[in-house]
């Protein structure tokens, strides 16, 4: 191009920069920490302020700040492969976030102080619970939190037995202390014998995927919320027991599945090289043949070059889980859902996991798969669907009669080994596959002058006018 492009700078959102996005407590920690190469990780809507943040941070501490592009999956997510490719010492994190736990690089969360109208909210609040005495328990968005202090001065005077959550970044404790339960990166300290079953939720924030999140774990709790954009609250009118049934039937079609894709959605999130081998493990013993797909961000553009496939099982954060898939060829399902469809020993209790970490060995949720049952002991199963029969027993085959997932063979007569991929193979047998290299196939031809200029007008188009 021999156009010079001037990037328009906008505005920045807020005008106290240092307040929103909380500098001497990130400058504290960078320095504090000894750190020369940070990563800065900003969601799309506040990428506008990237540089003078980075600037400013730069100026403050001397260290090298990097600020990184778009994000592979979710922005809620912390991005630590994006941070390794810089060679990144911590991370800087802001925005919304899912609060999940990282294993490789120190994180400080900084959220972005939203305002909030604390009078308004807790007149809302009193309007929503008249009852003083009333069992309740305040979630809020992470952009929300710097307030809710200031809201529990207000409203633990008045309701005595009001519990208000606390953000924590990383795993918790262990062991737990009594009436301590921890969920999506928050602490609550409950003293009924019900646990939060026992309780109201009242969540500040806008609707999104955190309140879904929370009322389908939470589906026996009235909800209740404030919205700051508009100062106005609600009692919460999800069809709780309609989204359910929509889930417990993609949880049928994968009963019904014989080829599973395992999505790849989150290579940060900690445990989730667990979870690949684990659902790989659940589906060999159900029969099932499984491929592991890294594709980004899911859309139904993507997935749609997998018409092989039955069904998608989505390995992503609590908040990014639970996709939306009415618009996919296939049907996308939750680890939780696949679980529940491929492991006879799990039943549905009601109570639904948006957590994949908690159905890892060792936690609170795991449920070991049963023994095998021989083929001819089975209990026959018909499909909700289909109304064909269809096998649920887990079969225990030794790995020898399985098909292996990666193979080694001789190429040509010096012993040359290769690397053979049963799904390499299948996938090889299409019409057509994606980019091909052809290295070595195209002939090698000397440079040439391309035409300069803009597609719009170039150069040897002339400037005619009409």
């Amino acid at each position: 191009l021999r156009r010079e492009l001037c990037a328009a700078v906008a505005a920045a959102p807020r005008g106290d920069l240092d307040g929103f996005y909380e500098m001497s407590r990130a400058a504290a920690f960078v320095r504090d920490g000894g750190f020369r190469k940070v990563a800065l990780q900003f969601p799309d809507e506040l990428l506008a302020d990237a540089v003078e943040v980075a600037a400013r941070l730069e100026a403050a501490t001397g260290a090298e700040m990097y600020v990184l592009g778009d994000t592979t999956y979710g922005s809620c997510c912390v991005d630590e492969v994006a941070a390794e490719h810089v060679g990144a010492e911590a991370l800087l994190h802001y925005g919304p976030a899912c609060l999940s736990p990282c294993r490789k690089l120190p994180v400080l969360h900084i959220f972005g102080q939203q305002p909030l109208d604390v009078g308004r909210c807790v007149e809302a609040f009193r309007e929503l619970f008249p009852e003083r005495q009333s069992h309740v328990v305040v979630l809020s968005d992470v952009i929300y939190a710097h307030a809710m202090g200031e809201l529990e001065q207000h409203l633990c005077p008045e309701y005595p037995n009001i519990i208000f959550s606390r953000l924590v970044c990383g795993d918790p404790p262990d062991p737990a202390l009594p009436g301590e339960e921890w969920k999506f990166g928050r602490q609550f300290l409950v003293e009924t014998p019900g646990g939060l079953q026992d309780y109201a939720m009242f969540y500040v924030g806008a609707e999104g995927l955190a309140l879904t999140s929370f009322m389908l774990t939470w589906n026996c709790c009235p909800f209740s919320s404030f919205n700051p954009t508009t100062g106005c609250g609600r009692r919460e009118t999800l069809n709780v027991n309609r989204a359910l049934m929509r889930r417990l039937y993609l949880v049928e079609r994968a009963r019904d599945a014989r080829v599973v894709g395992i999505l790849v959605g989150t290579l940060g999130v900690a445990g989730y090289l667990t979870l690949l081998q684990h659902l790989r493990e659940l589906l060999r013993r159900a029969g099932k043949r499984s491929y592991t797909l890294a594709v980004g961000k899911p859309n139904p553009a993507k997935l749609a070059n997998f018409l092989e496939v039955d069904i998608f099982v989505l390995v992503a954060c609590a908040q990014n889980s639970l996709l939306d898939s009415s618009d996919f060829y296939r049907p996308v399902v939750t680890p939780y859902e696949l679980e529940l469809a491929c492991n006879p020993a799990r039943e549905w209790t009601g109570n639904y996991l948006t957590d994949f970490r908690d159905l890892l060995p060792g936690a609170c949720a795991h449920v070991e798969l049963p023994p095998a049952v021989p083929a001819a002991e089975a209990v026959p199963d018909v499909s909700l669907i289909t109304g064909e029969m269809r096998s649920t027993h887990l079969c225990d085959l030794p790995t020898s009669q399985l098909p292996p997932s990666t193979a080694l063979a001789c190429t040509d007569q010096t012993r040359t080994l290769m690397e053979i991929s049963p799904a390499a193979s299948f996938l090889e047998s299409r019409s057509w596959r994606g980019l091909e290299q052809q290295l070595g196939q195209t002939p090698v031809s000397k440079a040439v002058q391309g035409r300069r200029g803009i597609a719009i007008a170039y150069e040897d188009e002339g400037c005619e006018q009409p």
